[in-house]
This record gives structure tokens, sequence and C-alpha cells, in this order.
């Protein structure tokens, strides 16, 4: 299985840590933090690997190089302008082929093992799921059953963590132009083609400096 990882925003709300340093290679505890995803995919079992990029994307791909120092190969899919996160994967289709493939956002920082989602795919795609942030109270989904759907106003919902397995199908007749990848997956709830699971595990979307700040508190923890 292949993965990709969604590298391609300008982190406007970390500046101005992000005017010359795209957002992927702001560092917590040191580190990069797309080098927390690399080193765990590589983990995980994962070999190929496809980042997307637009701001600033040079300074990604000279930094990372073609993956060999972290057991990975990557190949860049680059965009002039960011073509939000359905956009950027249907640009990267052709690099990450006619399979199944795993789809990690940039910005977010996780423990989440991610060799137990190289397993065969039945849906359409595999959302992985977290509770909600304080940030984010309403939620994005809810989990019925192992299958994900809509969420409904006074239900209890859940937030979509940013980590999904997705098969290419589910961009059939899109076309290559900015987009967002969240209705494509409410397309696919209503037909029952997404399956998920609810992460409990430690998790941040790192969108704000009092974000980096948790991470780091995290990375201090395990010392």
């Amino acid at each position: 299985m292949k993965a990709m990882i969604l590298a391609a925003g300008k982190g406007e709300r970390l500046r101005p840590l992000t005017l010359h340093t795209p957002k992927p290679l702001v560092r917590a505890a040191g580190v990069p933090l797309i080098e927390y995803h690399l080193r765990n995919l590589a983990a995980a079992g994962f070999r190929q690997l496809v980042i997307n990029h637009a701001w600033l994307g040079e300074q990604i791909e000279n930094h990372l190089g073609d993956g060999a120092r972290f057991g990975l190969e990557i190949a860049y899919s680059a965009e002039g302008e960011p073509l939000e996160t359905g956009g950027g994967i249907f640009r990267a289709l052709p690099l990450l082929g006619d399979e199944p493939f795993l789809v990690v956002n940039g910005d977010i920082w996780t423990d989440y093992d991610f060799s137990s989602l190289r397993r065969p795919l039945t849906d359409l795609a595999h959302l992985v799921l977290v509770d909600n942030p304080a940030h984010h109270a309403g939620g994005d989904f809810r989990l019925y059953d192992s299958q994900v759907e809509d969420a409904i106003a006074g239900q209890p919902s859940l937030t979509y963590s940013g980590i999904a397995v997705l098969h290419p199908r589910l961009f059939a007749g899109c076309r290559d132009s900015a987009f967002k990848l969240a209705p494509l997956l409410r397309d696919a709830m209503r037909e029952g083609l997404v399956s998920g699971e609810h992460f409990r595990g430690r998790w941040v979307d790192v969108g704000t400096h009092e974000r980096l700040a948790d991470v780091e508190r995290l990375l201090a923890s395990e010392v």
C-alpha cells in the first residue's frame, strides 16, 4: 500500500513561523512535523510515499530528498496553487496507482499505528475518527456499527482525524481543479461505502501556536 501526506497548506495561523518555512517543516521538539509521519510510516511497513506541496514546497523537497534516509521512496506532487484536500489527492492519483492508499494530513501529530490500516479496503473509504477537540466541538461524523455517517445535530459525533484509507474510485468523475474531500466522502456515506474506527490515543491538529506547544508538551512527557 502506498501512502500520501498532504502538505500543501500555508499554515497562516502559525505565522510568523510559516512566513519563510512551510508548515510541515515547522519543528516540534526540534524535529520537523512531517518527519514524525515519515518515521511512523516507515516503521509501519510503508515504503512508497507521495507528498503534495504548494507554499514553499521546494523547501520540503530539498529537506526530505528522495526519502532514502527514512527508508522510503518519496515522489512529489507539486501544485502551483493549493488544490484543497480533494483536488490535491486527485492531482496525485497517477503517482498513487489503482489500489487503495493511506492519506494523512501533514499538519497533525499522533501516535496512531499506521500499520493497522495496511489491510484490504472493502468500501470506498475508511476514516480514523477521534474525540472532538475543544476547537471543533461540533465534530464531523458519527460512527455506527463501524460505518461512518454524517453528523446529526444533538447526537454524539466524532472528528475526522486527517487519517484515512481511500480508494481511487472515490474520485470517479472528478476533474483536475481545487475541491474539497468532504463532499465526496458524504456522497459515499449515503451509499453506505465509508467505514471507520474510533482512535482514542494521542492526536493534535497542529493549527495554532498553542497546539504546537501541546505537541511539545506531549513529546517532553516521553523523555
